[in-house]
């Protein structure tokens, strides 16, 4: 349907879409609770942990907690799983994996003796 006349209020909603980046990997910006996360898939596990907590399933969980690996060299997980048996889990959310984060993965789990779990 071909939009004839608009309102400033559309033409300015129709811009702000118009000139937003598009993600090269094709994920979208999707916000809960007001959290904006990377992708849909990454906000579904967040919607997940929140279950697991209110199951009592795990103790509680982090957003996107950053560890120094070296200076000016960071790694900023997706979320960091704190299980009932205290253990913890580094968790990434992947649905693709760059170069970039396969040289930061190794560096964090040889730094931090920890795996990162990718889901």
């Amino acid at each position: 349907m071909k939009q004839e006349h608009w309102t400033a209020e559309q033409y300015t909603e129709y811009i702000k879409n118009k000139t937003k980046k598009a993600n090269k990997f094709g994920a979208i910006k999707t916000t809960i609770d007001g959290h904006t996360f990377d992708s849909k898939k990454e906000a579904n596990y967040y919607c997940e942990l929140k279950l697991r907590l209110q199951a009592k399933e795990i103790k509680g969980f982090c957003l996107q907690p950053t560890f120094i690996l070296a200076p000016n060299l960071k790694y900023k997980a997706d979320f960091i799983v704190f299980n009932i048996d205290g253990t913890t889990d580094i968790i990434d959310v992947k649905g693709t994996r760059t170069k970039e984060y396969i040289v930061k993965k190794k560096i964090f789990e040889d730094k931090f003796n920890l795996k990162i779990a990718e889901v």
